[in-house]
């Protein structure tokens, strides 16, 4: 039976006036990779932030409904802010290094909460960047400047930064849309690696890349879940019209 790692029940959001997520009820289940697809402007990306909290940094934002990471509310006045992305990272659009070198990119998170030995976060950064496919491309430069690295490098530099903090579950969000075929093929061979260890839900507007790295994938429109279902029942026999409409290209 698969586990559901952290879920949203009846999930609104406004930003202002606007509201632009509608009663979202969506599982994220444990080792699996989930795709999120949908025409742009269709709430996303705004789905994905909210996950861990991240949509609070912008003015005048409300949100009803819950977010529950295992039994826990993420939005209930008892959450931790700093816990919860701690246990739900996140890789962006564009590779965002530090302008720090290659070892306190991924050192930083550890180093920041104090409780750490020099030695477990030489180990923890060993560790990360290994599971990132990037530690036999950097081992005999950890001093180096994170600017130094390609853009595919610095995308897997960040996704060793998420993971050294051991997270749950990892949020990413078109984590390829800037890199060229290769570096993005590797990431997408990449996640099909590290939902052994971790929880993945990825925002794509690539339907194929949906295909290609994800159990099970929702379709969003207009702010709305449409349909959430395993990928192959999705991508063959969608129970929407809608969805049937967006992945033949008739928009998006």
């Amino acid at each position: 039976m698969v586990e559901t790692q952290i879920r949203t029940e009846q999930l609104k959001l406004w930003f202002g006036k606007n509201q632009v997520l509608h009663d979202v009820s969506l599982p994220v289940y444990k080792n699996i990779v989930t795709a999120v697809i949908g025409p742009s402007g269709c709430g996303k990306s705004t789905l994905l932030r909210c996950f861990n909290r991240m949509n609070y940094i912008i003015a005048d934002t409300r949100i009803e409904g819950k977010v529950l990471l295992g039994k826990e509310d993420i939005y209930s006045g008892r959450s931790d802010v700093t816990s919860i992305r701690t246990r739900v990272g996140m890789v962006f659009q564009k590779p965002n290094p530090f302008p720090k070198s290659i070892f306190n990119n991924v050192a930083y998170g550890l180093q920041i909460q104090g409780k750490y030995p020099k030695c477990e976060i030489r180990d923890r950064v060993e560790q990360s960047l290994k599971a990132a496919w990037l530690w036999d491309e950097v081992k005999n430069r950890l001093n180096c400047s994170a600017m130094s690295l390609s853009g595919g490098q610095q995308q897997r530099l960040c996704i060793a930064r998420a993971l050294a903090n051991g997270p749950e579950v990892l949020l990413l969000d078109e984590p390829t849309s800037a890199l060229d075929p290769q570096s993005t093929a590797k990431i997408e061979e990449l996640c099909l690696e590290l939902k052994k260890t971790v929880t993945i839900l990825i925002v794509t507007h690539n339907i194929a890349q949906a295909g290609r790295v994800s159990d099970y994938t929702a379709f969003m429109y207009l702010g709305n879940l449409v349909e959430f279902d395993l990928t192959e029942k999705v991508f063959t026999v969608p129970s929407d019209k809608r969805t049937e409409a967006y992945l033949t290209g008739v928009f998006g």
